[in-house]
């Protein structure tokens, strides 16, 4: 749509006479002289074909069509305003959300985060988990990005734990996570000693609840790892059921159990020599680890630098 608009510079000289009333306080205000206001205002008037200001001796009086002119003016400078005020602080920063499964936050992505921070102050990060960033087994929408407002300076994204299909938003994937059995490296070389997957029927296994729930979470089971392996005669669902999965890790590392994780997720705790993976079997879900951000703010500088960081670390993810 093409606009038919007088210069800026006299709308806002108008704006500013008549809520002074004075061409002299208007002209301060925007640090001209009040000949150039006067000026203005005359040009604005030629191109409107009507008078503004009722001129009189020692005031200004605004006529019929100036009072019926000045709201909408007012109005449109403040959202010129605001249009560029809004610009203005997502280029230098703002409030990211980013919303993760539990178990990313609390074991990848919270490690990580203080590099970012460091190299971008600018950034206000906000983490928030939720199991519902775990697909349902068909999740073509992601919850909360159905009313995004685009003049909020609060960015939310999604780490999301699915199929990588989100309708509306731009999607990268980040790593599948590769699931293989951890303990604690007590447990190699204790009274019962772990050296083959068979060793595991004298062992106690660590079960995340949401196992039962394969067609919600697609996660794997001990069910399937045993199938990998080529082990029979064990009591596939024997052991001890934990409902989070942070709890179960903290149990392998304690030596209670022996549980399955997604190796990138465990990485610092192998690293520190708390966690062992004792075999090289491994589950690949279908599913994988994706950012997910509403295409609505996709574009911003916020989510491009958060973006282009998360995507280097996840490079450096090897999937198994």
């Amino acid at each position: 749509m093409t606009y038919r608009l007088p210069p800026l510079s006299s709308l806002r000289a108008f704006e500013a006479a008549a809520r002074h009333l004075s061409f002299k306080d208007a002209a301060a205000e925007l640090s001209v002289t009040p000949t150039a206001i006067s000026h203005q205002i005359r040009g604005l008037e030629e191109y409107l074909d009507f008078p503004l200001f009722k001129r009189l001796t020692r005031a200004l009086e605004l006529t019929r069509e100036g009072r019926a002119m000045l709201p909408k003016v007012r109005e449109g400078l403040e959202c010129f305003a605001a249009a560029i005020e809004s610009t203005r602080q997502r280029a230098l920063g703002g409030r990211l959300v980013v919303t993760s499964p539990p178990a990313f936050a609390a074991r990848w992505l919270i490690r990580h985060l203080p590099d970012f921070s460091a190299a971008h102050p600018e950034i206000r990060l906000h983490v928030a988990t939720s199991i519902d960033a775990i697909d349902a087994s068909d999740a073509p929408r992601v919850s909360g990005l159905e009313n995004v407002d685009v003049r909020d300076d609060k960015t939310e994204t999604f780490i999301r734990y699915g199929s990588g299909h989100y309708d509306g938003c731009r999607v990268d994937r980040l790593f599948a996570p590769a699931y293989t059995a951890v303990c604690s490296p007590l447990l190699l070389k204790g009274m019962r000693p772990l050296n083959v997957p068979a060793d595991l029927r004298r062992h106690n296994l660590l079960h995340h609840e949401s196992e039962s729930q394969l067609d919600l979470h697609d996660l794997p089971t001990w069910a399937q790892w045993l199938q990998l392996a080529g082990v029979t005669g064990i009591d596939q669902d024997a052991g001890t059921q934990i409902s989070d999965p942070g709890l179960a890790l903290a149990a392998a590392i304690d030596g209670v159990g022996v549980a399955l994780a997604s190796k990138p997720l465990v990485e610092a705790e192998v690293a520190a020599g708390r966690l062992v993976m004792p075999f090289d079997i491994v589950i690949r879900p279908r599913q994988a680890y994706y950012l997910v951000v509403s295409e609505a703010v996709a574009e911003r500088p916020t989510v491009s630098t958060f973006r282009k960081w998360l995507l280097g670390e996840a490079a450096k993810v090897r999937e198994g």
